[in-house]
């Protein structure tokens, strides 16, 4: 099984403020749904909470410390180990946030799709660093602003060294 992380950064790192995304990027979207559609994604408690609802035509496993969280259309997992041994009959699972499962995933990732939003901005939480000696990037595809996004951004894969 591989291992993927899918997320959407500042050139600081910078991933979200008080559970929001602070941006809205639809081309970012339409390739957050184009890539994980069909597989399974696996994400934190909040950062369900932040979406209100289970991604349709992908299988939700959802990490939570509270074993007797039921969700309807989700499964539950008490950590991203859980998770993973839950997925381990697939080919490709997507880690889709929040900033805790990022940090616990980022070692055990093969893959990361970044897309890299070109502003700095202030908020509370970040990714780690990614580090030139643990990732090659594979491809990039630049994407400038216009009326619909306003930031430009770099849609990035990397995989791991």
């Amino acid at each position: 099984m591989a291992v993927s992380i899918i997320v959407a950064a500042t050139e600081n790192n910078m991933i979200g403020g008080n559970n929001q995304l602070p941006w809205r990027l639809p081309d970012d979207m339409k390739r957050f749904k184009a890539i994980t559609t069909g597989h399974t994604v696996i994400m934190g408690r909040k950062t369900y909470d932040s979406m209100g609802k289970a991604l349709p035509n992908r299988r939700n496993i959802i990490i939570s410390r509270d074993a007797a969280l039921k969700i309807e259309g989700c499964e539950t997992a008490n950590s991203l180990e859980d998770a993973l041994r839950l997925s381990a009959n697939e080919k490709e699972v997507f880690v889709i946030g929040g900033g805790q499962i990022y940090k616990q995933a980022w070692d055990k990732a093969d893959k990361l799709y970044l897309t890299r939003v070109h502003t700095e901005k202030e908020g509370d939480t970040f990714i780690p660093e990614i580090r030139a000696d643990e990732w090659i990037e594979e491809s990039s595809e630049f994407h400038p602003a216009d009326d619909k996004h306003p930031y430009a951004c770099s849609f990035i894969i990397y995989k791991k060294k």
